[in-house]
């Protein structure tokens, strides 16, 4: 057995040649695709740091703090008794050099194909790959000749894989406030240029502009100032989290309930204020993330409650949309020139029916051919609503305009900052309607569906009534969301409602945790309000999307907040097994 357990401490080199190789063909990947050249001008921090090293370094570094952690883990197997021991420091770190310098090779072999100029003096690689320019060529070389290039570039990867070795190896009280701060300095660098949109045009946040930013990313004083405020609430948070959880602990019931009161009041309040800590241009952006909250909401409960595959979600967006569009539009084709409000039940309404006919016909389905029969269903309405055939109502490919604002009050919203009150009253509303649901007798009932339908039915759940409802109701948010829609642009068009909005709500449900209310808000904000505010990344959304979906199904499936079942579920997954393989 001790033979076994030694056996097993030996330093696993293939993990180190396997992930370093990984590391360096992502950085070729993005290099070729131009992410690196294209953000090379970029700037995070001065002129020194640029987005375009980030995505060139950032897989070396990562994947080299990654791996280290995963050998210093070790591997475990059943039936072993004696866990392995694990490898030394001094290997640890000798495996991240060599692993940064593994993760040069393909950039050295991208940087030698791409020195092979044609007879005009163009580089030849660049006929069948564009973004291999020589801006990119120059940085990668350091601005230098190629040969001393390709050594800086070895020595450069080997010691940022040495780096990201070294800091996972640092004890947790030094790792975690130096994570937390080179994460503030980056997303600070990363988000300057809207930072300096909204607050630094005037009065103190001209000033602080002037302090802690040159043209549009960190100056390095900003730096040091971003990166010691944040290490020093990290380690203040710490030295203070424990005790003041203890004495929070041991307060009366009556305490802790006011306390949570007060903690729910002084949320509602800071939702309330945020139209005015983040100016226009912030709140517009927070504004779409918010329709997709309500959109999410909506489908959380057909997907996340009742397990049923829905790929034609933004149909019933698309039918709340023109429907107050008919209904309130003051041009040709407003029939009833009705206000939003009044507009608004029959719009919900109208997302309720078809969700209904769409449930009827699909209650035996299942799996993917619930998704196919879904998928068609929102095609047909976007077609409907394209054709000729229905033009006189709802105008075809030119849409309805003259869609007026809401009043209420003699007070119009307008502007994206009033607009705003009007989203945030419909998201708390469908979010108090889920949790009530969700701990309700229908929430069990669509959780039991989600888990076996057969198994539901036998013990006396009314599937179809279940189905139908869950459908119903997941509409009736899509059908409130496309009111607002309406209104927040004044017209409706049908290129709005096309199958991707179907997969980008799918998507930040899955990335946010299936199941999970605070889960669909910070998909949101992941999904469709980072990408906002990086709208220079409007080119490689889709990518990122692909790529980030991938890394939360490998890394975390359960998503960035999943729901409290799931929590229990994968702890009695992930709960420590007898070993040693003894009987009952």
């Amino acid at each position: 057995m001790t033979s076994q357990a030694n056996a097993q401490s030996h330093f696993d080199w293939g993990e180190i040649v396997r992930w370093g190789l990984l590391a360096g063909t992502i950085a070729f990947f993005l290099s070729l695709i131009g992410m690196v050249g294209t953000f090379n001008e970029r700037y995070i921090i001065g002129t020194t740091i640029s987005l375009g090293q980030v995505f060139l370094f950032g897989p070396v570094v990562g994947l080299s703090y990654m791996t280290t952690q995963k050998l210093r883990r070790g591997k475990e197997f059943p039936g072993q008794l004696v866990k392995p021991t694990p490898p030394s420091n001094k290997n640890l770190l000798l495996g991240g050099l060599v692993m940064g310098l593994l993760g040069s090779l393909p950039i050295l072999f991208l940087m030698v194909i791409g020195s092979i100029t044609t007879a005009e003096g163009e580089i030849w690689l660049r006929q069948f790959l564009p973004n291999v320019s020589p801006q990119l060529m120059e940085m990668l070389r350091f601005g230098q000749s190629l040969p001393v290039g390709l050594v800086l570039m070895a020595i450069v990867t080997a010691l940022l894989g040495l780096a990201g070795a070294g800091l996972f190896l640092l004890p947790p009280r030094i790792k975690r406030p130096l994570l937390s701060g080179l994460a503030a300095v980056f997303a600070v660098g990363l988000l300057a240029e809207i930072i300096i949109l909204a607050w630094g045009t005037k009065g103190i946040g001209l000033a602080i502009r002037r302090v802690v930013f040159t043209g549009e990313a960190l100056s390095l004083v900003g730096t040091v100032l971003v990166f010691v405020l944040t290490v020093g609430i990290s380690i203040l948070w710490k030295k203070q989290r424990d005790p003041l959880r203890q004495r929070l602990g041991a307060l009366p019931g009556a305490r802790q309930q006011q306390l949570q009161w007060t903690k729910i009041a002084v949320g509602v309040l800071l939702l309330f204020l945020l139209p005015l800590i983040l100016r226009t241009y912030l709140t517009e952006v927070v504004n779409n993330v918010g329709l997709y909250i309500l959109m999410g909401l909506g489908l959380n409960i057909v997907v996340g409650f009742a397990g049923l595959l829905d790929l034609g979600y933004v149909a019933f967006f698309a039918i709340g949309a023109y429907t107050v569009g008919v209904l309130t539009s003051t041009g040709e084709l407003g029939i009833a020139h009705m206000s939003w409000w009044a507009a608004v039940p029959f719009a919900v309404l109208a997302a309720v029916v078809a969700g209904v006919i769409l449930g009827i016909p699909v209650l035996r389905m299942r799996g993917d051919y619930l998704a196919i029969v879904t998928m068609g269903f929102g095609e047909i309405i976007r077609i409907l609503v394209l054709s000729d055939w229905f033009k006189p109502l709802i105008g075809g490919a030119q849409g309805i305009l003259k869609i007026p604002k809401p009043e209420l009050f003699g007070f119009r919203f307008v502007t994206p900052e009033s607009l705003y009150y009007l989203i945030l009253l419909g998201c708390l509303l469908a979010a108090y309607v889920s949790w009530r649901l969700r701990d309700a007798r229908l929430g069990r009932q669509w959780m039991a569906m989600r888990e076996d339908e057969d198994v539901a039915e036998a013990t006396g759940i009314p599937l179809v009534k279940t189905k139908l409802l869950a459908f119903a109701t997941g509409a009736a948010f899509s059908g409130l969301s496309g009111a607002i829609f309406a209104t927040k642009l004044g017209s409706v068009f049908p290129h709005s409602f096309n199958i991707l909005v179907s997969i980008n709500v799918l998507c930040l449900i899955i990335v946010g945790g299936m199941g999970s209310l605070p889960g669909v808000v910070v998909g949101s904000f992941f999904l469709i309000g980072l990408p906002e505010f990086l709208r220079e990344f409007a080119e490689y959304r889709y990518l990122m999307y692909g790529a980030l979906l991938v890394v939360m199904m490998l890394v975390r499936p359960e998503g960035l907040w999943p729901s409290a079942i799931t929590k229990r579920e994968l702890g009695e997954e992930a709960a420590p097994r007898p070993v040693g393989g003894g009987g009952e």
